[in-house]
C-alpha cells in the first residue's frame, strides 16, 4: 500500500490549493455496468420450480435410505449428490448412511477393488467427515517404498479419481503427496490423447481440482461433465437441473439488491478511482455459501465487502498518507462527528458505513444478536489500523520482517472481516459460543487465513512492485531468509499446501464446531484459490470471474 504525501497539513483542513499527488491506479471498470439491475424476480416461477423439486427430491431421498442397494451403488450416489452441491437437503439421511457403512468397513473390503472404486469411496467419506486411513492405496504400491504400479498408468479413470482424492490429504499422509505428483504428471502426458467425457473431466481436474473449485461452479461443471455418472441414478439429474434453475432466481435477485444498493450510494461518482467490482463480490460471497437459507448473509456481507473494496483502494490507490491517517482514526472513534476531520471526498463514504451498521446493530439487537454485527464492526475498525501501518511502512520505505509481514498481512488479508461479517446473517447457528471459537483463532481458521493472505501476494507481487507499493509476503520473505524470488515463492506455496492440510484435517470428525460454521471457512480459501490461482482475478476479473458469473447468472 502506498501513498504519497504533498502539503498534507493544509490537505487535512481542506485549504490546499493545488491537488496532492495521489498514486492512482487506473483499475479496469466493470465489465458488467448496469446489467444486473434489470434483473426482476418471479415468484411464480420461484414456486413453480420449488414445486418441481418436490417429487424428485423424495425419490433421492429414498434412494439413500433404500436397504436394497449395495454399498458401492449407494457411495456412488453419495458422491454425485455431494458433486451436484444437494448434500445440505439429505444431511441426517447421509449422515445415517455414512455412519453405518464407515463402522462396518473393514480394509480388507478393498483387497479386490480396483482404482476407481477406492479413490470415490476415499472421496465420499472424506469430504463427509470421516477420516478412512489413506492405507487403503498401498496395495498400489510396490512395497512401501516403492513406486506406484505400472498397470495404473493405463487407468485413466481411476488416476483421475486418485488425482482429485490427493486434495482431501493431511500432514503425514506422504502416499498422497506421492499419489498428487504421480497422478498431476500422468495426467498431463495422457490428456491430449483422450476422448469424449473423460477429456473435459481431466483438463478441469488439472485446471482446479474439486475439492478447491467454488461449490456452485462445480455443481454445475459436475453435472456438464460427468452426465453418464448422474444419469445412473433415476431423478437425480432432474432434480438437479430444477435446484439449479431455482437457486439462479434466487441469485440473481439477491444480486439486483445489492447492484441497486451500490447505485444508491453513489460510489462511483464520489469516490471514482475504486474498483467498481460488485457482481465480483457477490459471486465472492456465494463462494461462502450457496444455500437459500443464508439469503440474508450473502446480501449483508457482500455490502460489507464492499466497504472494504472503498477503504482499501482509498489507503491504496489514492488518499496522501495524512488522509490515512485521518481517516483510521475516524474509524476507529466511530461516531458521526468524527466525519468533520475528513477530507470532503470520502465524508459520504464514512457516513454511510456508519448508517449501514447502526441499522443492522437495530435489526440484530431486537433477535438479541448485535453481538455478530459488533465483531464485525471491531474486525472492520482493526483491518483499518492494518492498512495505515501497510502505509506507513510504504510512507517510510520500510519493508517488514516476514514474520512481521505476516501478522500484519493476515489482519489486512480482510479475512477477519470477512469471515465475521459472514456470520452475521446466519441465525442461530451462528450463536456467542461460535463467535467465542472465532475468536480463540483455531488451527482451522488461521490455515484458510493464511492462504488468503499468501495466495494473493504470490500472485500480485509484481504488480505492486510496479506500483510502487508496500513489501508483499514474498519481499518479506526474500528479506528476512536471503533466498531468491523462485525460492520464496516455492517456500510460500509449501505453506499453502500445508495450510490446505490443516483445514482437511479440522473438518474431519471430531469437530469442533459444526460443518455449517466451518463450510464458509473451507470455501473462503476455496475462493482464494478460484480468484489468485492463475492472475489478479479481481483487480482483472476478465478471466475466471467473468466465466463464473457468465456461467452462475446468465
Amino acid at each position: 500500500m502506498a501513498a504519497v504525501e504533498a502539503d498534507t497539513s493544509l490537505q487535512a483542513n481542506n485549504k490546499t490549493t493545488s491537488e496532492p499527488v495521489r498514486p492512482l491506479a487506473n483499475f479496469p471498470p466493470s465489465a458488467w455496468g448496469d446489467r444486473f439491475l434489470s434483473f426482476s424476480l418471479d415468484n411464480s416461477k420461484l414456486e413453480e420450480y420449488a414445486k418441481a423439486l418436490e417429487g424428485p427430491k423424495e425419490d433421492v431421498r429414498r434412494m439413500i435410505t433404500d436397504p436394497t442397494i449395495d454399498s458401492n451403488a449407494k457411495l456412488n450416489l453419495i458422491y454425485s449428490v455431494h458433486r451436484l452441491g444437494l448434500t445440505y437437503l439429505f444431511l441426517e439421511e447421509i449422515d445415517g448412511q455414512l455412519d453405518k457403512l464407515f463402522n462396518e468397513l473393514n480394509l480388507q473390503d478393498y483387497e479386490d477393488a480396483d482404482l476407481y472404486t477406492v479413490s470415490l469411496h476415499f472421496q465420499v467419506f472424506r469430504h463427509h467427515g470421516y477420516k478412512l486411513s489413506c492405507d487403503v492405496f498401498n496395495k498400489f504400491k510396490d512395497g512401501s517404498m516403492g513406486a506406484f504400479k505400472e498397470y495404473i498408468m493405463s487407468d485413466v479413470r481411476g488416476m483421475l479419481s486418485l488425482f482429485e482424492s490427493t486434495h482431501l490429504r493431511i500432514r503425514g499422509e506422504s502416499i498422497l503427496d506421492e499419489a498428487l505428483e504421480f497422478t498431476e504428471t500422468q495426467l498431463k502426458k495422457v490428456v491430449n490423447t483422450l476422448e469424449g467425457n473423460i477429456t473435459r473431466q481431466v483438463k478441469q481436474a488439472l485446471k482446479r481440482p474439486f475439492h478447491q473449485g467454488m461449490p456452485m461452479v462445480e455443481a454445475k461443471l459436475y453435472f456438464s461433465n460427468y452426465q453418464d455418472e448422474c444419469s445412473k441414478h433415476k431423478s437425480l439429474p432432474t432434480f438437479a437441473k430444477v435446484h439449479f434453475d431455482y437457486l439462479q432466481l434466487l441469485h440473481k435477485e439477491e444480486l439486483r439488491i445489492v447492484s441497486k444498493w451500490w447505485k444508491d450510494m453513489e460510489f462511483q461518482s464520489t469516490t471514482p478511482y475504486i474498483k467498481d467490482r460488485v457482481p465480483e463480490i457477490y459471486l465472492w460471497i456465494l463462494g461462502l455459501y450457496f444455500e437459500p437459507r443464508y439469503s440474508q448473509a450473502r446480501i449483508i456481507a457482500t455490502k460489507i465487502t464492499l466497504f472494504l473494496v472503498v477503504l482499501d483502494d482509498t489507503y491504496d490507490a489514492y488518499a496522501t498518507i495524512e488522509e490515512i491517517r485521518l481517516l483510521t482514526d475516524a474509524i476507529n472513534r466511530w461516531e458521526p462527528s468524527a466525519v468533520e476531520q475528513l477530507p470532503e471526498y470520502i465524508k459520504p463514504f464514512y457516513g454511510i458505513l456508519l448508517n449501514e451498521y447502526d441499522e443492522l446493530e437495530k435489526t440484530f439487537a431486537k433477535e438479541g444478536r448485535a453481538y455478530s454485527v459488533n465483531a464485525s464492526k471491531q474486525a472492520f475498525q482493526e483491518i483499518a489500523r492494518g492498512y495505515l501501518e501497510e502505509a506507513e511502512w510504504a510512507h517510510s520505505g520500510h519493508v517488514a520482517s516476514f514474520h512481521e509481514y505476516m501478522r500484519n498481512g493476515l489482519i489486512t488479508s480482510a479475512y477477519n472481516v470477512i469471515s465475521k461479517s459472514a456470520l452475521v446473517g446466519m441465525g442461530e447457528i451462528a450463536n456467542e459460543e461460535a463467535l467465542d471459537w472465532y475468536e480463540s483463532h483455531p488451527k482451522t481458521l488461521k490455515a484458510s487465513e493464511l492462504i488468503s493472505r499468501l495466495q494473493d501476494d504470490v500472485m500480485t507481487f509484481q504488480f505492486e512492485r510496479e506500483r510502487g507499493q508496500s513489501a508483499t509476503g514474498v519481499d518479506a520473505y526474500i528479506k528476512t531468509f536471503g533466498v531468491s524470488e523462485e525460492r520464496a515463492i516455492e517456500e510460500l506455496n509449501k505453506m499453502i499446501e500445508n495450510a490446505w492440510k490443516d483445514i482437511n484435517e479440522g473438518c474431519l470428525k471430531p469437530r469442533e464446531v459444526s460443518m455449517d460454521l466451518l463450510a464458509p471457512i473451507l470455501n473462503l480459501a476455496r475462493m482464494i484459490d478460484v480468484v489468485y490461482r492463475y492472475d489478479d482475478g479481481f483487480t482483472f476479473p476478465g478471466k475466471t470471474l467473468k466465466e463464473y458469473i457468465t456461467l452462475l447468472f446468465l
